[in-house]
């Protein structure tokens, strides 16, 4: 056989294997109940975002979390040093609706910490912090229906949780978006058993920058960010160690009525993609895992090439965007 022979169906074979396994994973997230009933004395809310030049998407997201009707939340924004414009329309929201949200701004960064972490570490240290039953770190730029923090309370008062991270629904906007994200998603889904983190034999764990909701109690117990002031992937290493010192992760579905846009075009693609691939424990290996995984990966558009079209057609109709991905023009 020869080799352009069996690098076709050997890419074919993972590429069918991978996608059954992600289907699978898939199958296995849960989702939030549509409509829970309330409880009757519902816990309190802290929901705490760092924000930092993000005055394009910081007005609608922002006022997603202001509609929420959950009654008993507050909200904290750590505004960090922004300077393009994104200070005016926090002090606007403020002005409106003191009764729900405070903004807490910051210049100075100390040394030791990553902005990010102080930035969530300020937060919780706050009186309303402190005072919340359950935390929410969530970034500057996520939108979230009116109804999507209840649900989410809703699911982690029915089962003993302590962290619960939900998956967002990501847009795609550009044509790198459109590319990359479907398979950075699904590989991140892929290496993410959900049905495992709340295992605690299995070392799988969750975490999510877009939602992350957190027992206070827990989160202090388990040094919170403090405990890893210069991690960069915040949102999974706060999980891990959460995990590890004996509390209940769960991940479920938060998009669609979670989403966002990660980045915008191919240069924040890069740059995202190279500081967290920085940050992983093995990222020594990277640039000999990379290019065979790429290459797999990107198998429907070269298997033409090697006299295989039909698998090239085969592969390209399995794989749809991941469900989580949308896109939008």
């Amino acid at each position: 056989m020869p080799w352009t022979d069996a690098a076709a169906w050997t890419a074919t074979a993972l590429i069918l294997a991978a996608l059954g396994m992600l289907r699978r994973h898939w199958a296995r997230l849960p989702s939030l109940a549509p409509d829970p009933a309330p409880p009757a004395d519902p816990p309190s809310v802290c929901l705490c975002i760092p924000v930092r030049d993000e005055a394009a998407e910081l007005p609608a997201a922002l006022d997603s979390w202001l509609a929420q009707d959950y009654r008993v939340l507050r909200i904290l924004v750590v505004d960090d040093g922004s300077t393009d414009g994104s200070t005016e329309i926090l002090r606007e929201r403020e002005a409106a609706r003191p009764d729900r949200l405070r903004v807490i701004r910051n210049e100075a960064l100390p040394p030791g910490w990553l902005g990010k972490n102080h930035a969530l570490d300020l937060a919780a240290r706050q009186p309303e912090a402190r005072a919340a039953d359950w935390l929410v770190f969530a970034d500057g730029d996520v939108l979230a229906a009116p109804d999507l923090l209840r649900r989410a309370v809703a699911f982690a008062l029915a089962q003993p949780t302590d962290i619960l991270a939900l998956i967002p629904g990501v847009d795609a906007v550009g044509p790198a978006e459109r590319i990359v994200l479907p398979l950075a998603a699904s590989a991140f889904q892929l290496l993410v058993p959900p049905h495992q983190v709340p295992n605690p034999r299995h070392p799988a764990f969750c975490g999510v920058g877009g939602f992350t909701l957190v027992r206070r109690e827990a989160y202090e117990a388990a040094g919170g960010h403090a405990a890893a002031p210069l991690e960069a992937i915040d949102d999974m290493m706060l999980a891990r160690r959460m995990k590890r010192a004996g509390f209940v992760n769960r991940v479920a579905r938060g998009g669609p009525d979670l989403h966002l846009r990660m980045y915008h075009g191919l240069g924040e693609l890069v740059r995202a993609m190279r500081k967290n691939a920085a940050a992983l424990p093995a990222w020594g290996l990277l640039p000999l895992l990379l290019p065979p995984v790429v290459l797999v990966m990107l198998a429907p558009l070269w298997l033409p090439f090697t006299g295989h079209p039909g698998l090239a057609l085969l592969l390209w109709l399995l794989g749809p965007p991941w469900p989580g991905t949308s896109s939008s023009a």
